[in-house]
């Protein structure tokens, strides 16, 4: 024990440094970030995340949007319902099923879309400004590897759950 831990009475303090620690900092910080960026496109993380689902399958029901979530149907009808109101995705009857609603993206909906695409490669260089592109793939392979090793579902954040 040192003069100083001795004289004040604690316990000596530590420097986190764990991996999980510095995941859970690094993610943190990185998603304040995209939140504040997606601000000011009027859209919050979680509205991005179902823009991107819709626009890489438009037309997809809302039944595949909760497996593809790991939510129950009531909660991707709560999701919709606020992208909805905002202008971005329109319901459309299947014509295949008339009892379940095909999802498109409307044209503001497209237009966000396109923003995010620019607000994602910014933010992502900002993130890892640090790094060089070789770093940058070796980071990406590692932490896709502790994400399939932990039962992540790819592109999906696991946020949308709770």
């Amino acid at each position: 024990m040192t003069t100083e831990e001795h004289d004040s009475g604690t316990a000596p303090r530590s420097k986190p440094r764990g991996t999980a620690f510095l995941l859970a900092q690094v993610g943190a910080h990185a998603a304040a970030r995209f939140a504040e960026r997606v601000g000011v496109l009027g859209v919050a993380p979680s509205d991005v995340g179902l823009l991107r689902m819709i626009a890489m399958r438009p037309g997809r029901s809302q039944q595949s949007l909760a497996g593809e979530l790991g939510v129950v149907p009531s909660r991707v009808v709560t999701l919709v319902d606020g992208l909805e109101r905002k202008g971005l995705v329109e319901r459309r009857r299947n014509p295949q099923d008339r009892r379940n609603y095909a999802l498109h993206l409307t044209e503001e909906g497209s237009r966000v879309m396109a923003g995010m695409r620019e607000v994602g490669a910014a933010h992502e260089n900002d993130i890892c400004a640090a790094l060089d592109e070789a770093q940058r793939e070796q980071l990406t392979a590692l932490l896709e590897a502790v994400a399939v090793q932990q039962g992540l579902t790819p592109g999906v954040h696991p946020g949308y759950r709770r």
